[in-house]
């Protein structure tokens, strides 16, 4: 029984490995902008938004005027293709940001975003085999950039790599237009609350907040309502096979049971006997299951496969491995509280 809670309990570790490593891998650079809500072009879908969202300049200030507000800026976001001094094809999720505004990363290496064609890039991009002062040249439009810098964590965008560059190289590499950008990036004061639906009335924007604005990533609300969808399945199936379980050892222990009640335990007695033996089955196979799960895991940290173990993941599945076990349990040792004392006085005892 606790091989199979804990063969079970890995699976959980490795599923939660794998979804957060999509979502990291999918909208990490958004996670780590210091943004309260993005205003995009009014009427824009949510499900590609920034790639279809396009605001100015009066539509900035609209948004810098709103109370609650400690900063807005225009933010630039396009994917594009690129290739490195070495020929090495590169694919880009552009951050076209201000210089020395509140969206300009500090970089762990390097220096920060200074000069027209300087680029701050994931270090992710710098373990692929970019360097910093290697040049970065945007297909078809020929324009070269050069890393100048490298952020110190991950940060991609629809599982594509960020790159950081000023807001004006950015327009002249997205359509050339002046005082253009995708959206608008707010920044709440401390403590305060925004009114996002009289800033869209103000600006002619529709806004979301920073979480909402994940499901603007492409790929990201399919695969993490699959992802979702497999767990609560996985969850369902732990409960029934565990419940399986205790139900057979409930049966096999019918006559003791039996020969408890009849010299004059109670049933909450044996219920809550049973409860605190499979509980303590549960922990200590969950255990062993999430120890195995995490050294699985490390193993594949760091490759191909986007998997990333984060501490509230692990210890919510197994926290929900170990409820569900144990309802399974109550509803197969429920079977207690039917056994009648007279079977221990018959032919078997």
């Amino acid at each position: 029984m606790g091989a199979v809670v804990a063969l079970i309990a890995v699976l959980m570790v490795l599923l939660s490995g794998l979804s957060s490593g999509l979502v990291n891998d999918g909208v990490s650079g958004l996670r780590r902008m210091p943004v309260t809500a993005f205003g995009f072009a009014e009427g824009t879908r949510v499900d590609g938004a920034f790639s279809r969202s396009v605001v100015d300049e009066r539509q900035v200030e609209a948004w810098r005027g709103q109370p609650g507000v400690e900063a807005a800026e225009p933010f630039g976001n396009m994917l594009v293709n690129a290739h490195s001094g070495a020929g090495v094809p590169i694919d880009l999720a552009l951050f076209g940001v201000r210089p020395g505004s509140f969206l300009d990363p500090a970089p762990a290496g390097g220096s920060r975003l200074g000069s027209a064609d300087g680029l701050v890039v994931s270090n992710t991009l710098l373990h692929a085999g970019l360097r910093l002062g290697d040049t970065v040249t945007i297909d078809r439009l020929g324009v070269r950039l050069t890393v100048v810098g490298a952020t110190a964590d991950q940060r991609t965008f629809g599982h594509v790599d960020v790159a950081y560059l000023p807001l004006d190289t950015w327009r002249r590499i997205h359509t050339g237009a002046d005082g253009e950008a995708t959206a608008v990036a707010i920044k709440a004061r401390a403590g305060a609350t925004l009114n996002l639906a009289a800033g869209d009335a103000a600006a002619g924007t529709t806004s979301l907040t920073l979480a909402d604005s994940y499901a603007t990533s492409p790929g990201y609300t399919a695969e993490t309502s699959t992802l979702t969808l497999i767990q609560v399945f996985l969850y369902a199936i732990s409960a029934l096979v565990v419940g399986a379980f205790f139900t057979v050892w409930t049966i096999h222990r019918r006559q003791e049971l039996a020969v408890l009640r009849a010299i004059g335990a109670s049933r909450a007695y044996l219920l809550r006997d049973g409860l605190v033996q499979a509980l303590l089955i549960l922990l200590a196979a969950c255990a062993a299951g999430v120890l195995a799960g995490l050294g699985m895991g490390a193993l594949v940290t760091g490759g191909d496969v986007p998997f990333t173990l984060e501490l509230p993941a692990v210890v919510t599945a197994a926290g929900l491995l170990i409820v569900l076990g144990l309802l399974g349990a109550a509803t197969a040792i429920v079977r207690i509280a039917t056994v009648n004392p007279l079977t221990a006085l018959g032919a078997q005892r």
